[in-house]
């Protein structure tokens, strides 16, 4: 990302499931491995969204966690517009649905790796 973003939304789950590094063994582990890894991207505010067994995972100074109470992509849009308005936003994700969802709302979508995850 070259310039800034006001808000940038992570799909944990998608990142996540985007590297065979067996993840699977230890979802909250590797949701919070990525969530540590995120610090010091060019963003004003960084959202980790999670869901299943990495619900309850804390937030850090530099990562604010968004524990999904079902769909991580309905956390993810309802966060896009709830918070989006007169912000640039732009949600990190493969998943193709909501990557229409949020488009229509105006988000701009990047794929998993264009932030540097762990492993």
């Amino acid at each position: 990302m070259t310039e800034p973003t006001d808000l940038l939304i992570i799909d944990g789950a998608n990142v996540v499931g985007s590297r065979p590094d067996g993840w699977w063994r230890d979802r909250a582990g590797a949701a919070r491995r990525l969530r540590d890894s995120l610090k010091g991207l060019d963003a004003d505010e960084v959202v980790l969204v999670v869901e299943g067994a990495a619900r309850g995972l804390e937030s850090t100074e530099a990562v604010r966690v968004v524990s999904a109470d079902g769909s991580g992509d309905d956390a993810i849009v309802d966060l896009v517009r709830d918070e989006g308005q007169g912000r640039q936003v732009v949600v990190v994700t493969a998943d193709r649905g909501l990557r229409e969802r949020v488009k229509s709302l105006g988000a701009d979508v990047r794929g998993p790796r264009s932030i540097r995850t762990p492993g």
